[in-house]
């Protein structure tokens, strides 16, 4: 099964999609955990992907296609995969539809989250990483025992630069203005599901499922 997962920054599509690579055994296909790998690891990808992460712009195109086309071509994704933050633009979409196509293959549904702006810079802006271990939390859903301290190592909790309130409003600007054109086009191919994002992971989970079914 080949899936996408569509939503703004904070929806829960990392999550959501983690949970469902686990129950389908298909590997969860994320660009920002391999663009933030690039960047902690200081790879010339990294330093190029950087300035744009930090401001909460796009990385572009010809970056991000080249990081998944590489990734896709891996044994454990014979069978399937979920992609989770690409495609984020339609020239994105349409060259993964041109590499599909080469190879004889085909999306199966494309899951979009819905949710509220309010909500989403709530949750984006409390969240608070360790810098050591790299142990995420949140201020208000998920805090630490003591404030400020990772539960598991001790180290110091950190808000990332791209979860600052200016910069989370900046990206849900890009979200709208270059990414959400998406679900037009993915509409018009009938591969759109709808799922409401608010409620608890599990909540989401079973409509997500369902929405897959087809039910």
């Amino acid at each position: 099964m080949r899936l996408i997962f569509l939503g703004p920054p904070g929806a829960g599509k990392g999550t959501q999609s983690q949970m469902l690579s686990e129950s389908l055994g298909i590997p969860q296909v994320s660009t920002g955990d391999m663009l933030r790998q690039a960047v902690a690891q200081r790879t010339q990808l990294g330093e190029v992907a950087r300035g744009y992460m930090e401001s909460g712009g796009l990385v572009p195109d010809d970056i991000i296609v080249g990081i998944v086309s590489e990734r896709l071509k891996k044994n454990d994704c014979v069978k399937g995969y979920i992609l989770d933050g690409f495609p984020r633009t339609v020239v994105q979409a349409e060259k993964l539809d041109e590499a599909l196509n080469g190879s004889g293959e085909r999306l199966d549904s494309v899951i979009n989250i819905v949710i509220r702006e309010d909500e989403l810079v709530q949750r984006l802006s409390g969240r608070r990483v360790c810098g050591s271990c790299q142990r995420a939390y949140h201020i208000t859903t998920s805090p630490p025992a003591k404030e400020g301290i990772c539960d598991a190592c001790g180290g110091q909790l950190v808000t990332r630069a791209d979860d600052e309130v200016g910069t989370v409003r900046k990206r849900l600007e890009v979200y709208r203005n270059q990414t959400s054109p998406l679900i037009q086009f993915y509409a018009g191919k009938s591969l759109l599901r709808d799922v409401e994002g608010v409620g608890e992971i599990r909540e989401v989970f079973s409509r997500i499922n369902t929405a897959i079914a087809g039910k």
